[in-house]
């Protein structure tokens, strides 16, 4: 990609005679590099979904995380480079205080927030001093409208999803994704579903430690974003680990 963006690639205000920015493809680049991450928007809420590789058995489990609360029923997850998801969080954190300044609790303010957050996110490709974030955001909520996920991109582009994924693994999640008829299905069910997704896009051979870690939003949980209860993601886990194997030995019966 370098070779053909030489010249072209040095700052993200340029753009290339055939019509690309190439610092956001680069950031597009570090997001799929990186672990996968899923949404899934089921009849009755959201359900968030991380695979945080564990870079070395020396780190404490479970202090790094890639899935946030930004307001009481808002939770978001980012993908790629969790520094700069941090920082996207921050901002977030930031923008929803000021929106409940101007609109009462009751209102929804999802929508409105993925709007300034796709706007903050494209800010940084319109100049030389600044690069693209690495990372991708998934806004997940509940509200009197109902549930909803949108996904903003590096680009600070942004769409509403039923389901969605990004990083390693994403054409394989979105392929197991598709199979799943997720307007029928419960938060309960999707979570199941989301573990073993991640379970099963998850690269044994280069990345054998990792850490899965499940969110969601809903009737379930009263509509306050929450990290799933570690009694169900464990049931979820060992769903997940049951499936495959299952799935491994109708493989090797077959002749």
């Amino acid at each position: 990609m370098s070779a053909v963006g030489s010249g072209y690639d040095q700052s993200a205000s340029t753009i290339s005679p055939d019509g690309r920015v190439f610092q956001v493809e680069y950031a597009s680049k570090a997001v799929d590099n990186k672990g996968t991450v899923i949404g899934l928007r089921c009849q009755d809420g959201v359900v968030l979904a991380a695979e945080k590789i564990v870079a070395s058995p020396l780190l404490v489990p479970g202090k790094i995380h890639q899935l946030f609360s930004i307001d009481k029923n808002i939770g978001v997850a980012v993908g790629g480079w969790v520094t700069d998801g941090r920082q996207l969080v921050q901002y977030a954190r930031q923008e929803v205080a000021d929106l409940r300044k101007q609109i009462s609790r009751s209102e929804p303010i999802s929508k409105m927030l993925v709007d300034r957050m796709g706007s903050y996110m494209h800010a940084y490709t319109l100049y030389s001093v600044v690069r693209p974030f690495g990372s991708n955001m998934m806004v997940a909520s509940y509200d009197s409208s109902g549930p909803s996920l949108y996904m903003i991109e590096t680009s600070g582009n942004y769409n509403g999803y039923y389901g969605c994924a990004v990083g390693k693994g994403k054409e394989a999640a979105k392929t197991e994704i598709e199979k799943l008829n997720l307007q029928k299905m419960s938060c309960r069910e999707a979570v199941l579903e989301a573990a073993k997704i991640i379970h099963t896009v998850h690269d044994d051979e280069k990345d054998k430690i990792f850490e899965l870690e499940l969110g969601w939003v809903g009737e379930i949980t009263g509509g306050v974003y929450q990290t799933v209860p570690d009694k169900i993601a464990k049931e979820a886990e060992q769903f997940a680990k049951s499936a495959l194997a299952e799935d491994s030995d109708s493989d090797h019966e077959t002749p």
